[in-house]
């Protein structure tokens, strides 16, 4: 099972594309307080709203609340990580992964990070920006481990619900 970990965000709407991608791909969501925002169906409506029946997930008083709630294999995504995500190996569906991403403004506190150094990961960018959006590299980070996974239980075609398999032979 997949997890994303958002320590103390900030922006509602990160948050709610985040679980918007959380649906998608069955994964549980874990939020460390504190959040910037409130959780009520205003302040995630236009992200989110839609898929809130569908999303599990967490909430914590802290990072030390969390780590004793669950265990697993922790990944850190640091704008100072020494690894891209493609070094690490997230083959196994077996295991409990859990991609952790700091604040916007602040990321994870160096402490911590400093502590799972051998777990601190950096998407590869050039030097004229100093990381990208959250709900952008919760994403990207999130579909590497899905597709070293072989995309588990996700499907690879439009559902019939939709427009279907077919739609654009018609």
């Amino acid at each position: 099972m997949n997890h994303i970990v958002l320590y103390a965000p900030e922006i509602p709407q990160n948050t709610g594309n985040i679980m918007r991608t959380c649906v998608a791909t069955n994964a549980k969501l874990h939020l460390i307080k504190p959040l910037g925002f409130s959780l009520d169906t205003k302040h995630l409506k236009r992200s989110a709203a839609n898929y809130l029946e569908h999303l599990e997930y967490y909430v914590y008083e802290s990072f030390e609340d969390f780590l004793s709630k669950n265990e697993g294999l922790y990944y850190f995504l640091t704008r100072y990580g020494e690894k891209s995500p493609d070094q690490f190996d997230f083959s196994s569906s077996n295991e409990e992964i859990y991609l952790i991403f700091g604040s916007e403004s602040s990321g994870m506190p160096k402490e911590l990070l400093k502590q799972h150094l051998n777990r601190c990961m950096r998407l590869p960018m050039t030097d004229k920006v100093r990381s990208l959006n959250l709900s952008n590299t919760v994403a990207i980070l999130l579909y590497e481990v899905l597709r070293q996974q072989d995309y588990p239980n996700l499907m690879s075609h439009e559902p019939e619900i939709y427009k279907g398999k077919d739609y654009l032979k018609k």
